[in-house]
């Protein structure tokens, strides 16, 4: 059974920072790009950064661009989102995916149905 299981989410003031993790299981991680993406209240849902499977490089929505920083350790099945800076605007459910093929590069699976989804971890920055 595949599992994206996400933690970390939470009440922060602005200004502050969270990191959100993502557990995997039930598929080769290492095949997988990983992305997480976003919903807030009464918008649609945004991807806001990925990272390859080949050559772990990665991508981030402008929105978020030198705040937050993704990452995996393959070791443990696990990506991280170190959000920084963080804003009220940011506040929302923000989702761990992960698609196959994972080498393609850019901001191509920001639009891109990806394979599995995690349930979600609520972030809120309070202002």
């Amino acid at each position: 059974e595949v599992q994206l299981v996400e933690s970390g989410g939470g009440l922060v003031q602005a200004g502050g920072s969270l990191r959100l993790s993502c557990a995997a299981s039930g598929f080769t991680f290492d095949d997988y790009a990983m992305c997480w993406f976003r919903q807030a209240p009464g918008k649609e849902r945004e991807g806001i950064s990925c990272i390859s499977s080949n050559d772990g490089s990665t991508v981030y929505a402008d929105s978020v661009k030198g705040r937050f920083t993704i990452s995996s350790d393959n070791a443990k099945n696990t990506v991280y989102l170190q959000m920084n800076s963080l804003k009220p605007e940011d506040t929302a459910v923000y989702y761990c995916t992960a698609d196959r093929p994972g080498y393609y590069s850019g901001s191509y699976y920001f639009d891109h149905a990806m394979d599995y989804w995690g349930k979600g971890t609520l972030v809120t920055v309070s202002s």
